[in-house]
């Protein structure tokens, strides 16, 4: 009973860091059956493990990539990150945009100068004055939020 509180405790805290597998029934590899420190839903120790498993183990890349649940192109992925950013590199990266990257600072001074002279203009009619000067698509959502951003200290 608590050791499945303690893998469920686990697991929130893998999903947390990214660091959940998403594919835990894939490893198939005998360290990951039955030990309890080995955990097949811990995405960094199987990346690790796979990898140790080439380089320490010798065992072809193929046959490790396999047994670990991941394609060999993966492997090479994970080889690469781990060689040019050494374990946490193996941590996968959320994608897309890191920030508002359609609301510029130039934009910003645009909308900022937009509701000095009109105060109670909308975010959708901001919106709007964007694609018209700048040919770019914001959701009037986004720019609310910046906005809030700017207020906070």
């Amino acid at each position: 009973m608590a050791t499945d509180r303690r893998k469920e405790d686990k697991h929130r805290v893998l999903r947390q860091q990214a660091s959940l597998n998403p594919r835990p029934d894939a490893v198939t590899h005998p360290l990951f059956r039955d030990g309890e420190f080995f955990d097949p839903h811990d995405l960094l120790q199987v990346k690790y493990e796979m990898l140790r498993a080439v380089r320490v183990d010798k065992r072809p890349i193929s046959e490790a990539a396999r047994a670990f649940g991941f394609s060999r192109p993966s492997f090479y992925q994970a080889q690469t990150a781990f060689e040019q950013g050494g374990l946490a590199a193996l941590i996968p990266q959320k994608t897309g945009p890191r920030s508002g990257h359609k609301l510029t600072p130039v934009v910003m001074e645009f909308l900022n100068r937009a509701r000095v002279a009109e105060p109670a203009v909308r975010a959708e009619r901001l919106a709007s004055l964007v694609h018209e000067n700048f040919g770019v698509q914001v959701h009037p959502r986004s720019i609310e939020r910046q906005f809030l951003r700017q207020k906070k200290p």
